[in-house]
């Protein structure tokens, strides 16, 4: 059995632990650019506690999912301010767009230079700057991976810079900062994790480690991410989306994903719709199709008995069936009122681009099942 297992430099998790961290976050760096979502002014206790320890801060706000403009500027900016060291606060978007700005800080030429699919694709050829990843969303987990998901507007595409050296030097995970997410916004992120959970555990490149923190991740996404919801300041039910989302991001850089992602990533390119509502309508229609796929094959049964392992975990109930998962999924999506997908100008005519694309993604390697065209685009009407 060969397999390696990889994450961020050192893990920091609990609530109240970024007041304890920051007076360390010198010892990286004295000139951070710190990346911020579009109303920075909310971190400014935070920015002040940085210049208290003799940092000069140097502001970069992203305005949503971090697009390869956004990330060029961001670079140009911290080379012209001398910066040291990138602190990343904010949620999966920021957290990436960080990781990209850091990446590319010291690396000679473009970001088209590095990035895949539609770039050349080249390895870095210098260590980023240090990285510090500070999550206020309990979602992607994309604090501890090696990649960050960019947006090309002119391409109308997500792709990914991706490198091993991109892992974050220190994530600090304080469910605290998940306290103020409205109840839209705890369901997307929270179905995100509880989807990357699910395909790191069915993934065919799943390892004994990354099945371990599925199965915990699973156990506390199942309990809280409804109470989380429902009631945002239930500080042991943020604690526990926010633990499932770090171990989801744990997973899915160590044990890949499926065709959710395989799916949601050409879907999210072509249409501006939050990629945890994506996951969240895609999860049950591509568990039937896995499912259907599976049940059709021989040699199948430990892959079946996976999903079935999944139904359990999330239902609590040691004689759940695959049914029973799939009916528990359908239940708690149906109480997190997500909007179907036709509101944000999803249409019939889009699947078999979608689907031509969605089939050469990256993510689609992990997916338990190969799924034709003619699958992915049934998918697609399956959705809501």
């Amino acid at each position: 059995m060969n397999f390696e297992f990889a994450t961020a430099g050192r893990i920091v998790f609990g609530p109240g632990s970024l007041q304890k961290e920051i007076a360390g976050f010198s010892a990286f760096g004295r000139n951070p650019l710190v990346v911020t979502g579009k109303t920075p002014d909310r971190f400014r206790p935070f920015f002040d506690r940085l210049r208290d320890t003799g940092s000069t801060v140097t502001l970069f706000p992203v305005s949503g999912e971090p697009t390869t403009t956004e990330v060029s500027d961001g670079v140009h900016l911290a080379r012209q301010s001398g910066c040291d060291l990138v602190i990343g606060i904010g949620g999966g978007s920021v957290i990436d767009a960080g990781k990209a700005i850091a990446a590319l800080i010291r690396n000679p030429g473009e970001l088209m230079d590095y990035l895949e699919v539609i770039g050349k694709g080249l390895p870095l050829q210098q260590p980023p700057v240090d990285y510090i990843a500070v999550p206020t969303t309990a979602g992607t987990g994309a604090e501890v991976t090696r990649n960050a998901v960019l947006t090309s507007v002119s391409r109308g595409v997500k792709v990914s810079l991706r490198s091993l050296l991109m892992l974050p030097r220190l994530a600090v995970v304080d469910p605290e900062l998940t306290l103020s997410l409205p109840p839209d916004v705890t369901a997307a992120t929270g179905l995100d994790a509880l989807t990357q959970l699910i395909e790191a555990f069915v993934s065919k490149k799943a390892t004994p480690v990354t099945d371990a923190v599925c199965r915990e991740g699973l156990i506390h996404a199942a309990r809280s991410l409804y109470t989380a919801y429902r009631d945002g300041q239930n500080l042991a039910a943020r604690t526990d989306m926010s633990l499932a989302a770090l171990f989801s991001g744990l997973a899915l850089a160590n044990g890949g994903l499926g065709a959710v992602h395989g799916i949601a990533a050409p879907l999210g390119g072509l249409l501006s719709i939050p990629h945890g509502l994506v996951c969240g309508q895609l999860l049950l229609p591509v568990i039937r199709a896995n499912v259907r796929q599976l049940e059709s094959l021989s040699g199948q049964e430990e892959t079946l008995l996976r999903f079935e392992e999944t139904a359990r975990l999330l239902t609590g109930d040691p004689g759940a069936t695959i049914a029973d998962g799939m009916a528990w999924l359908s239940d708690l999506i149906r109480r997190l009122h997500l909007p179907p997908l036709a509101d944000f100008g999803l249409k019939a005519a889009d699947f078999p681009r979608i689907a031509e694309a969605a089939a050469r993604a990256g993510s689609m390697k992990g997916n338990p099942v190969p799924l034709s065209r003619e699958a992915l685009v049934r998918i697609l009407e399956e959705t809501p």
